[in-house]
């Protein structure tokens, strides 16, 4: 039975609609962009002496590492195995491919689009909001909003088709 038949059809998304789908497309592109460049940067580290690298980028960017922020990001960094980074890289990839993948249903206006984002992006919201609550930067506040933002967005206009 075709979905006219079944009294569904599909509605074509209004202007406004389609730009603000395919913007948070855009959006989830360069988030899958930034991943894969992480990952990759991340993987390269394996075979590399970390610690070293870590401490020059510090003094190259003139930062004090006598600060306790600095100081506990390069005694963590120090302790990283190729293991660790290894999987660091994995788990980078798998996340940019989830944001492809829901950038692709979006920029097609597809509904699955709008119900992967949803679930994924919803998902990830608690994790966003402990981080700034617990370590709040503008960065991280910025794209906590946007996420959930994005979410109310895609459940209203969920709900709107049902």
């Amino acid at each position: 039975m075709s979905r006219k038949a079944s009294g569904q059809r599909h509605i074509q998304p209004s202007s406004r609609s389609r730009i603000l789908l395919r913007t948070i497309a855009a959006f989830k592109f360069v988030k899958a962009l930034l991943l894969v460049m992480a990952g990759a940067g991340v993987l390269h580290l394996v075979h590399q002496d970390v610690a070293s690298l870590a401490e020059r980028m510090v003094e190259t960017f003139h930062m004090d590492p006598g600060n306790p922020y600095i100081s506990h990001a390069l005694s963590r960094v120090a302790n990283l195995t190729p293991k660790q980074l290894h999987g660091i890289g994995i788990v980078a990839f798998i996340y940019a491919g989830l944001f492809l993948l829901e950038g692709i249903g979006l920029w097609s206006l597809k509904r699955w689009g709008e119900w992967l984002t949803v679930v994924i992006t919803g998902s990830l919201l608690p994790v966003e909001i402990y981080e700034s609550l617990h370590r709040p930067t503008v960065p991280r506040v910025a794209v906590l909003l946007m996420n959930a933002a994005i979410v109310v967005y895609l459940v209203r206009r969920i709900r709107s088709k049902a």
